[in-house]
């Protein structure tokens, strides 16, 4: 089997091989912008990989947790396919971490930004403290009531 490296030098290898016409000519751009989106597939694939790795998680793990097959994540991380919005939100969610698109210059950056623990605990209380807040004060709204019906009772 092709290892991750070996098979990037090979795909880098057939692309400059195949820009071979001169910048001006309208093939020679088309095939520029398809390196450009090989490169984006493969810069893809390496975050997936390096995250999978990062974290310890086999393909079919990964595979389960993002609802994918096996081969989808491996042809993924190989830079064979390029995924879908609702995709990479899965495999940002399946990988515990935020994905990021970054511009730069011809090119994108491709990461997973990986969930800080303290960060994602702070977060989940915030989300959870409005809900706290509501119930505290419905409490207290419920207690003024019944202490407003007592006082109305006794007076």
């Amino acid at each position: 089997m092709v290892s991750h490296a070996q098979w990037k030098l090979a795909r880098d290898r057939k692309v400059a091989e195949s820009i071979s016409e001169g910048e001006d000519s309208a093939e020679s751009a088309e095939r520029v912008r398809r390196r450009l989106e090989l490169d984006l597939a493969w810069d893809l694939g390496q975050a997936v990989y390096d995250r999978r790795t990062a974290l310890g998680l086999a393909q079919t793990e990964l595979a389960r947790r993002a609802r994918m097959s096996q081969p989808q994540v491996s042809k993924l991380e190989l830079g064979g396919s390029m995924p879908t919005v609702p995709l990479l939100a899965r495999l940002a969610r399946a990988l515990d971490a935020d994905f990021s698109l970054t511009p730069l210059g011809e090119g994108v950056r491709v990461s997973f930004i990986p969930h800080d623990p303290a960060h994602t605990e702070a977060a989940t209380e915030r989300a959870s403290a409005p809900a706290a807040e509501a119930e505290t004060d419905a409490d207290a709204g419920a207690g003024t009531a019944a202490a407003a019906a007592a006082a109305a009772a006794t007076g």
